[in-house]
C-alpha cells in the first residue's frame, strides 16, 4: 500500500511555492544585464517578455528597435527567444523594463568605431537638412555632415534621399557625436587617380584673401596665394576672377585631411609670369612639371640613400664588441 504521505499524485505545487523557490535560488536582474528571454505575449504597445524572473518583464514598442517601428510583430514574434537589455529595475509590481534598441545602439556603436578605424567609405542616403548641414543614418545612428564637408553645386534642401558617400571625422560614443564628410570621401576617390607633380586643368570656384579653389574634376583644390607666383600678390583676385579655366600643377595630396593642394608658381618659366603673362605659363606647364618631378624624385632618392647609410651604420659591429 502506498504511503500517502510519500505520494506524488496528492502533493501540489502552487503559486506560492514556486515563489518561495525562486527566493531559494535567488536571481537577481540588474539594469544594465543582456539576459536570454522567450515573448511571452505581444500586446498592443509592447510584448511581455519571460526571462526567468518572478513576474513576466515588459519590453515597450519603443524599446524595440534602434528605427522607428509601427508594431510589436515588426520585431518579435511568439515563442521567440533573444537577447534582451534591462533598462530599468522592478517597478511596484514587480516588473522588470526591458529594451532591444539599447543592445542596437551599444552594437551600431561598436561598429562605426570599427570602421572609423580601417577609414572605410560609408554611403547613406540624407534624410533631412538644416542650417548647419545634413543628417543620415549609419548603422541606424544619426550622423551629422557639416555644410563646409559637403561637396555639391545643389542647394542642401534638395540632398534629401541622395545617396551620398562619406568618410568618418568624429565618432563620440559619450557625447552622442557622430560626424561625417561627404568632400573627403570624394576627395579621395579622387586623389586616387592623382599624383604629385601632375598638371591638370580646372575651374576657379572661389576665391579667398588667402587663395583660390580650384574645381578639378569634381573636387576642390586650394591655390594658396603663396602658391600663385614667385612675385608678391596683394590678392588672388588680381590674377584670376571666378569661372576662370586654368592650368594647376598638384604639389600636394592630403587623405587624412581630404586636401589637394596646388600651385602655379611652380610652372612659371620666369619668376612673376603668371602675373605678367598666365598664357606663357600654360604653355611651358608640362615642361616645368617635368623639371618639378625630377626635383622631387632626387629629393627622394636622396633621403631613400641617407636611411641606407644609417642602416648600414647599425649593422657594422662595434670596435668595443667582444666575441
Amino acid at each position: 500500500m502506498v504511503d500517502p504521505k510519500t505520494s506524488t499524485k496528492d502533493v501540489g505545487f502552487t503559486h506560492e511555492d514556486f515563489a518561495a523557490l525562486l527566493d531559494k535560488y535567488d536571481y537577481h536582474f540588474s539594469p544594465g544585464d543582456v539576459v536570454a528571454g522567450t515573448v511571452f505575449s505581444i500586446e498592443p504597445k509592447g510584448a511581455l517578455i519571460d526571462i526567468g524572473a518572478k513576474t513576466a518583464a515588459y519590453i515597450p514598442l519603443q524599446e524595440m528597435s534602434i528605427n522607428r517601428v509601427e508594431a510589436p510583430d515588426e520585431v518579435l514574434q511568439s515563442n521567440e527567444t533573444r537577447e534582451f537589455f534591462i533598462l530599468t529595475d522592478e517597478n511596484e509590481d514587480g516588473q522588470l523594463t526591458l529594451s532591444i534598441r539599447r543592445i542596437e545602439y551599444m552594437r551600431a556603436w561598436e561598429r562605426v568605431r570599427q570602421l572609423q578605424e580601417e577609414d572605410a567609405t560609408v554611403r547613406s542616403g540624407v534624410f533631412a537638412t538644416n542650417r548647419g548641414g545634413a543628417l543620415v543614418r549609419i548603422e541606424g545612428l544619426r550622423g551629422f555632415i557639416p555644410g563646409s564637408h559637403i561637396s555639391t553645386r545643389k542647394p542642401k534642401e534638395e540632398l534629401v534621399g541622395e545617396d551620398l558617400p562619406l568618410k568618418f571625422l568624429e565618432v563620440d560614443e559619450e557625447r552622442n557625436r557622430l560626424v561625417l564628410s561627404h568632400r573627403r570621401a570624394l576627395v579621395e576617390h579622387k586623389m586616387n587617380g592623382l599624383e604629385v607633380g601632375e598638371v591638370t586643368i580646372g575651374t576657379v570656384r572661389g576665391i579667398k584673401p588667402y587663395g583660390a579653389f580650384i574645381d578639378i574634376g569634381g573636387v576642390s583644390g586650394l591655390l594658396h596665394i603663396s602658391e600663385i607666383s614667385h612675385d608678391h600678390i596683394d590678392t588672388p583676385h588680381s590674377v584670376f576672377n571666378v569661372n576662370d579655366r586654368v592650368k594647376v600643377m598638384i604639389i600636394d595630396l592630403d587623405a587624412e585631411r581630404g586636401r589637394i593642394s596646388l600651385s602655379t608658381k611652380q610652372l612659371e618659366p620666369e619668376p612673376g609670369d603668371m602675373v605678367k603673362n598666365p598664357d606663357v605659363v600654360y604653355e611651358k606647364a608640362e615642361e616645368m612639371a617635368e623639371k618639378f618631378r625630377e626635383q622631387l624624385r632626387a629629393k627622394q632618392e636622396a633621403k631613400q640613400a641617407e636611411a641606407n647609410e644609417t642602416d648600414e651604420d647599425e649593422d657594422y659591429p662595434s670596435a668595443l664588441d667582444e666575441d
